[in-house]
This record gives structure tokens, C-alpha cells and sequence, in this order.
């Protein structure tokens, strides 16, 4: 259900600066709560769907490798069934150029909106730009272009917030003293950009160099290639308190690498995206295992992508809003899920 999901920050410009908060600045352990407004909005937006059924809306993302990435796409699935609308998809692509190819077959189709989770912001900032140029209101999830004017609306995840929220964890876990690894998601995005930033100015902040990132590798989201490096940092590491990777998925074929050279007792580790089998791994651990934490915002965002999509198509804005417009962007809040907490999140895994 909608309003069962991680709660969004909202930023608009001038208009909204005042009176909202952006998130991702300290550690936040408890779920948050859903905003009054959508709470109110809720018999609002069903009246929406009914009246949804006549537009046309185009989903694109890259092809269902990654666990994370499938529930994107399922999530837009769902609701665009739910919503009754007619939706076509294209989630196979294998390769940016694929998906901007793809894309620029959706254009053609003139849907009534297009919604995209992009392989890489940068690259696929063009294709969307002409989307936006034919009249196309673009809705992009998580992965920023590198224009704004390249999309109506960014709903995304505080990339940022979950390094902050990383870098926190680990200054209060090690006591601001010890070695640790960062292996990064896909090099060049935004998801990996902030995740990184966010994690290192806040160890820097509140550490003061007690904390030394002896290895930071990207991994490109991939258990394989995960596996693969942690492999070579532990042959070239022999002293490792800790590792920090950027997602769950990725951070399976980590363990593995740990756990295959005989070092899960040495050290501990913290994922990224909430996967039901690394949230079970800390559940199962209870603050002793291999896994201790992962920090977490969910991919049901597509489904709200889908939502803004319909709206923006029928030229409504977001009900219990008082400005006309839909905010431009998005931020899902992000959350610290461990031993303590992991029972109020884990119907989240996917």
C-alpha cells in the first residue's frame, strides 16, 4: 500500500523551502512518519485513479539483474495495474545505449508521461531532454540527469543521507578508531557519488581522520564483482575493522569474499537497500554477525513514480498540497536498520 512506505521529503523552490525540512543530516533509527497532508490524501488519490484510466504512460529501466532493480520495476507494475492505467514498459535493457534506444521508441509512441529509473543519469540526460522538448512530462527515479530541465519531477533516495547515516554508525561502532573499506556502487552516478560524500565528509566530521578508509573500490552493484575486489583489498589489507558497501546485493558477493578467506571474525559489514536476506542476516546475527546494519529507502519510489506520472497527465497536482504544482523534486527519507530496529522494517525487504 502507498502509504505504508519510507516517508518522502518534499522540495519545490521558494515556495516550499520554508516550510519543509530536508533529511539525511543525522542518524535516524525509527521509521518516519507519513506527512499529515498525504495521510489526508489518501480517499483523494483513489478518486484520482478512477479517473486515470484514459492516459498513457511509458516506463522504462535497465533489465531486472539486480534484486533492488527488479522491485523497481514491480512496484511500477503494480501500481500502474492498480491505478488502471495503460502502461508500457521496456525494463530489458541491458546497456545505457539500449535503454536511451528505447526510450526514443517510447517518444515516438507519444505517451501522456514517461517514467524512468536510468542505467546512468549522465548518458541518458539527452534522450530525456527531447522527451521534455515533445511535451513528455519526465518523472526520473533515483538516478539524476544531469539537467534539470531533462525531467518534471526527480523522486529519489537521500543518497547522501545514507552515507551520512553510514559514517554515523560506523564512528559510534568503532569509537572513531580503526580501518575500513568502501566498495562503491556503479562509478559516475548520483546514487554512488552521494553515497560516497556522504559517508566521507561525515567520517571526516566526526572523526577527524581516527577512522582511515584504506580500500574504496567501485563494484558496480554486482555480487560477482563484489566478491572479486574484496578479494584483492583483503590480499593487500591484512588490518580491516570494517566495510562499508554501498548495496545489498553487491555487498553478498563481499561477505563471501570475507567469509572465504577466514575473516568474518575480524571484521563487520553494512549494506545498502534493504534486501530481505541481508535484513534477516542482521536479524539472525543480532549485532554479532557478519552483517550489522544496512541503511535503507525503498524501491516501492517507482511506484510513486507512477502515480506522479498520472497525475502530471491529467494536469493535477498533489492532493492536501495547497501549491497547484507537483514539487519538482523528491527526496525518500533514509533510514539506520540494525539489530534494534530491523522487526519494524523487514516487510520492506524485496
Amino acid at each position: 500500500m502507498r502509504f505504508n512506505r519510507v516517508a518522502p521529503v518534499l522540495v519545490a523552490g521558494a515556495a516550499l523551502a520554508a516550510g519543509i525540512t530536508a533529511c539525511g543530516s543525522s542518524n535516524n533509527d525509527k521509521p518516519a512518519a507519513a506527512p499529515t497532508a498525504t495521510a489526508k490524501a489518501a480517499s483523494t488519490q483513489e478518486q484520482s485513479a478512477a479517473q486515470a484510466g484514459d492516459i498513457k504512460i511509458a516506463f522504462s529501466a535497465p533489465a531486472a539483474d539486480h534484486g533492488w532493480i527488479k522491485a523497481v520495476s514491480d512496484d511500477a507494475k503494480a501500481e500502474a495495474k492498480a491505478l488502471g492505467i495503460d502502461m508500457t514498459v521496456n525494463d530489458s535493457a541491458t546497456t545505457t545505449a539500449d535503454q536511451a534506444d528505447q526510450i526514443t521508441t517510447m517518444i515516438q509512441s507519444k505517451p501522456d508521461a514517461l517514467v524512468v529509473l536510468p542505467n546512468e543519469g549522465g548518458p541518458l540526460t539527452p534522450v530525456a531532454q527531447k522527451a521534455m522538448d515533445a511535451g513528455i512530462p519526465v518523472v526520473n527515479v533515483d538516478r539524476a540527469f544531469t539537467a534539470p530541465t531533462a525531467q518534471r519531477v526527480l523522486i529519489a533516495g537521500d543518497n547522501l543521507g545514507i552515507g551520512t547515516q553510514a559514517a554515523n554508525y560506523f564512528a559510534d561502532q568503532l569509537k572513531c578508531q580503526g580501518n575500513v573499506v568502501d566498495i562503491q556502487g556503479l562509478a559516475g552516478i548520483s546514487v554512488t557519488t552521494d553515497r560516497t560524500k556522504g559517508f566521507e565528509d561525515q567520517l571526516k566530521k566526526r572523526c577527524n581522520g581516527g577512522i582511515k578508509i584504506v580500500a574504496t573500490q567501485p563494484a558496480d552493484f554486482n555480487p560477482d564483482k563484489g566478491l572479486s575486489v574484496m578479494e584483492n583489498i583483503l590480499q593487500a589489507n591484512k588490518k580491516i575493522d570494517a566495510v562499508y558497501t554501498q548495496d545489498d546485493d553487491m555487498g553478498q558477493g563481499v561477505a563471501a569474499a570475507i567469509q572465504n578467506a577466514g575473516r568474518d571474525k575480524e571484521m563487520w559489514m553494512t549494506g545498502a537497500g534493504g534486501s530481505k536476506q541481508v535484513m534477516d542476516a542482521i536479524k539472525k546475527g543480532n549485532g554479532t554477525g557478519l552483517w550489522r546494519a544496512t541503511f535503507i529507502y525503498n524501491p516501492s519510489m517507482a511506484a510513486d513514480g507512477v502515480y506522479l506520472a498520472s497525475l502530471l497527465a491529467q494536469g493535477k497536482g498533489l492532493p492536501g498540497f495547497q501549491e497547484p504544482d507537483i514539487p519538482a523534486t523528491i527526496i525518500m527519507q533514509a533510514a539506520t536498520v540494525t539489530k534494534d530496529n530491523v522487526d519494524q522494517y523487514e516487510h520492506l525487504g524485496f
